[in-house]
C-alpha cells in the first residue's frame, strides 16, 4: 500500500510539474505575441504613410503641364528680354528672391528686369525641373512646389559671352483655373577657380 501511494505521489507530481510547465509556455508565447503585434502594427504604419503621403503629394498631369508652361514662359520671355512676361507669371504680391535680394510685387519685379535688360542680353535660357516636380503643398490643391536648375548665356555691354547657372526653388499658387508664382528663388553657381598653367607658375618664379 506504501508503495502504491509513493507511485502515485510521483505520478501525480509529473503530471502537476508538466502541467505547470505547459501553462507556463503557453503565458510565455502569449505575451510574446501581445509585445510582437504593436510592432507589426508600427511597421504597417512606417510602410503604409509614404505611399500614402506620395500619392496626396502626387499632381494630376494637366496641372503638371500647366506648371512646367510657366517655365517654358520664362525661358521664352529671357530669351526675348521682355521683363512684362516674366512679371506675368507672378501673383500681384509675388516675390522674387535674386542673389542680391528679395523684390516684392509683379510691377517691382517687371522694372527690375526692365533695368536688367539694358545692360544684359540673354540668350540660350533654360531652365529644368527636378524629377517628380511639382509637388503639392496640404491638402486644399491650392498650393505647389517645385525645385530645378537654370543656365543662360549672357552678353553685357563689353565683354565676351558669359556662361550662368545655378538652382531654383518656387511656390505656386492657384488663380481660378491658372497658376502663378507666388516666390520664387534662384542662385548663381560660383565659377570654377582658374587653375593657374604650368608656364605662368614656371615665369613667377
Amino acid at each position: 500500500m506504501a508503495q502504491t501511494t509513493e507511485v502515485f505521489k510521483e505520478s501525480f507530481c509529473s503530471d502537476h510539474l508538466f502541467s505547470e510547465a505547459t501553462n507556463y509556455l503557453r503565458h510565455r508565447e502569449a505575451t510574446m505575441k501581445m509585445r510582437l503585434l504593436p510592432t507589426l502594427v508600427g511597421l504597417a504604419i512606417n510602410f503604409a504613410v509614404p505611399a500614402f503621403a506620395q500619392e496626396k503629394d502626387t499632381v494630376n498631369p494637366q496641372t503638371t503641364q500647366k506648371i512646367l508652361a510657366i517655365g517654358k514662359a520664362w525661358d521664352e520671355a529671357e530669351n526675348n528680354n521682355d521683363a512684362a512676361p516674366i512679371a506675368a507669371l507672378f501673383t500681384e504680391d509675388g516675390v522674387f528672391v535674386t542673389d542680391r535680394g528679395p523684390v516684392n510685387g509683379r510691377q517691382v519685379i517687371e522694372k527690375w528686369y526692365t533695368d536688367l535688360f539694358q545692360g544684359w542680353h540673354v540668350k540660350n535660357h533654360i531652365i529644368k525641373f527636378d524629377g517628380n516636380a511639382p509637388h503639392m503643398i496640404g491638402t486644399a490643391g491650392n498650393e505647389m512646389w517645385a525645385t530645378g536648375e537654370w543656365s543662360e548665356t549672357g552678353q553685357g555691354e563689353t565683354g565676351g559671352p558669359i556662361q550662368n547657372k545655378g538652382y531654383w526653388s518656387a511656390i505656386y499658387i492657384r488663380e481660378a483655373d491658372d497658376w502663378k508664382l507666388r516666390m520664387l528663388t534662384y542662385n548663381i553657381t560660383p565659377a570654377p577657380a582658374a587653375t593657374p598653367s604650368p608656364t605662368a607658375s614656371s615665369s613667377s618664379q
